[in-house]
């Protein structure tokens, strides 16, 4: 089967979200395959955290339905925790236990929710704790880590659970812009390994250099998708034109 005719990892149809009475997301489609690098950006309030949180459903969507897998993750009778646990996330704040090492951080879940036994998730956890030059913090608590080394901790927590995508909601907006580096490299790695992976960022020379596919939204929409090259040498959109010239 040739890979156009793969079904979509993740395949969202006429998402909706709204807040009370004010809609957030506006009938969103879009599918994203297996070692897509897709960047989600936008002004702050059009819909993009809300866009990726519906993915694994912290936030309920209001209607329309996600398949991931080939699963509808929206129907009720599916047992989201069972997904949760292939869709890695990271979020802004590192959201680490503070009185766990960072060894234990990185085991529990694997160990609670997987079965993992704890000589394999200490295993696994070791390897990646390498990949990310932190081999030598794993005793450490995390309030003896910088920003930097806690979010690349958070990464690697999420990595533990071996997910088949991983979701970046501005990974890198909380850290000190000397930091901001040292995060990037890491999911630069992921994105050359084709690991799937949807990110929502401000940060535009990233997305340039790694995406596979970068999304404007606005308004609660996708207003416009293209290849990195095509969507910021390009852009047709009006909206899309005023954005990139006061981010770039």
């Amino acid at each position: 089967m040739s890979v156009s005719m793969e079904k979509p990892l993740i395949q969202v149809k006429d998402l909706g979200k709204s807040f009370g009475n004010i809609d957030v997301l506006k009938g969103i489609s879009v599918d994203i395959r297996q070692g897509d690098v897709v960047f989600v950006v936008g002004p702050s309030g059009s819909g993009k955290s809300t866009f990726l949180r519906c993915l694994n459903r912290l936030e309920e969507p209001t209607s329309g339905h996600i398949f991931f897998e080939g699963v509808d993750i929206t129907d009720p009778k599916t047992d989201i925790d069972k997904h949760r646990q292939r869709m890695g996330m990271v979020f802004q704040q590192f959201n680490l236990f503070p009185h766990m090492t960072i060894m234990k951080n990185l085991t529990l879940a694997p160990m609670k929710l997987q079965g993992v036994s704890q000589k394999d998730a200490e295993e696994t956890a070791v390897r990646l704790l390498e990949r990310v030059g932190l081999s030598d913090r794993a005793e450490a608590y995390p309030n003896q880590l910088s920003g930097g080394q806690k979010q690349r901790i958070a990464i690697v927590r999420a990595l533990c659970m071996k997910p088949d995508v991983m979701l970046f909601d501005e990974p890198t907006s909380a850290l000190d812009p000397e930091m901001v580096g040292e995060v990037l490299s890491v999911m630069r790695d992921l994105a050359e390994e084709k690991m799937t992976m949807v990110v929502v960022t401000h940060e535009m020379g990233f997305a340039r250099e790694v995406a596979t596919r970068v999304m404007f939204m606005d308004e609660g929409y996708f207003m416009e998708e293209n290849n990195p090259k095509d969507f910021f040498e390009h852009p047709q959109n009006e909206r899309l034109k005023g954005f990139l010239s006061k981010v770039l």
